[in-house]
């Protein structure tokens, strides 16, 4: 197997549910050594986010929920309770050979038990310490729990997402949940960058209303730039028309011009040459002020055909156009196929190897890989202690106390 980029990267994860455990499954996914920390006896919340859960040998329910199997491939768990002072030792022992310290407790939660930054920065000063929280480490709302859903809603995503006279609607995956992963796999990566090159750790604070206002984009810029609110748009686009998704006379499919050349194309397509010359259509922003116009007139029209004579006659024509698939059909494309987007491992309580969500990386030198399967609570409990330099005695006495399981 090819080794990683992070190959020899230690991280202890100490994060749970989906932003944390995200981050780290990624950083995994590129070859560093992931130490899950989970509470004996109760581990990761998201082990008991079913159904569906992972069948057994046997077609019994393994009490591995799919929610959990998605983020947490590639590491190893190991269960200590933090809470006991013989715990905390063991976490110390762990931070010896750590690089990366992830967790997401609610702020000053980890104080209590000496596992703070301020409590480890003189001791581990090579530490890269990230806590990912709610809303960070400072400020009116630092003491708050935060859920992704709130941040969706406090960061503005839900008064864009929907239709134009409908509900306030979230984004279904947790989104940012998954994008404060990604921008603290991002920030992790930057400061090991700079504890190469400076022999220093630091802090890292990463909020999840703080990354949905980020990721806002563009769609923020419009209103710092104009001071105007954007307005909910539903499957529109609010600066390219027409950009939305049509009905066919059997069904959907989504419409993607992007330029002037490409709706006279779909025009002469259509029949209708005399749509693109009109000056109401013929340029960008024309069709911007009279989208109310356009497309009742574009809907009309494309209900003449099928969705899949649509998208042969678009394609052959050069016009951006795809189909709405259900997630059945997705992993049924043949591009996705083609791209290898669903890998498979075995897992020691399923019968079969199990499909699990690929990595999007494509790297020439330094693939991501797949080299363990989602663990099952303190699985490596033993070995990781080992590995830290306990004996057997020592690991059966902890274990007699309840530190570890």
């Amino acid at each position: 197997m090819t080794q990683g980029a992070l190959d020899g990267i230690v991280i202890l994860d100490l994060s749970r549910v989906l932003a944390g455990p995200s981050c780290t499954q990624m950083l995994g996914d590129l070859g560093a050594t992931i130490l899950k920390v989970e509470r004996p006896g109760h581990g990761d919340d998201t082990r008991k986010w079913g159904p569906p859960w992972l069948k057994t040998a046997d077609g019994a329910d393994s009490g591995e929920s799919a929610y959990y199997l998605s983020a947490n491939r590639n590491k190893r768990s190991i269960a200590i309770d933090i809470a006991r002072p013989e715990g905390q030792a063991l976490i110390h022992r762990l931070l010896g050979r750590a690089d990366v310290l992830v967790e997401n407790y609610k702020v000053g939660d980890l104080a209590r038990h000496g596992l703070d930054w301020d409590s480890l920065k003189s001791r581990y000063p090579k530490l890269v310490y990230a806590s990912i929280t709610g809303f960070g480490q400072d400020g009116p709302y630092a003491q708050r729990p935060g859920y992704d859903y709130l941040a969706q809603g406090m960061g503005g995503i839900m008064s864009l997402t929907g239709e134009a006279q409908g509900f306030p609607m979230k984004v279904p995956v947790g989104i940012a949940d998954l994008m404060t992963g990604m921008y603290a796999g991002v920030a992790i990566l930057a400061a090991l960058r700079h504890r190469d090159r400076t022999g220093q750790g630091q802090r890292l604070d990463l909020a999840l209303l703080d990354c949905q206002v980020a990721w806002l984009s563009y769609l923020a810029q419009h209103y710092l730039t104009s001071g105007a609110c954007p307005p909910r748009l539903g499957n529109a686009h609010p600066n390219v028309v027409p950009y939305e998704v049509f009905p066919s006379a059997d069904g959907h499919f989504i419409l993607a011009i992007g330029n002037d050349g490409q709706f006279k194309k779909f025009c002469d397509l259509a029949g209708v040459p005399k749509m693109a010359a009109d000056p109401r259509y013929a340029s960008n922003r024309a069709r911007i002020e009279n989208r109310d116009t356009l497309i009742p007139a574009m809907q009309t029209i494309v209900k003449r055909r099928g969705t899949a004579q649509w998208l042969k006659d678009l394609e052959a024509a050069g016009v951006p156009a795809g189909p709405v698939n259900s997630i059945d059909q997705v992993f049924a494309d043949p591009q996705v196929m083609h791209r290898q987007m669903v890998n498979e491992i075995v897992h020691p309580l399923a019968q079969a190897p199990i499909p699990l969500i690929a990595n999007p990386i494509k790297m020439s030198a330094t693939p991501p890989s797949l080299r363990h399967p989602p663990p099952t609570l303190g699985q490596h409990t033993d070995a990781i202690l080992a590995e830290a330099g306990l004996g057997p005695p020592e690991i059966a006495a902890l274990r007699a106390k309840g530190v570890i399981a």
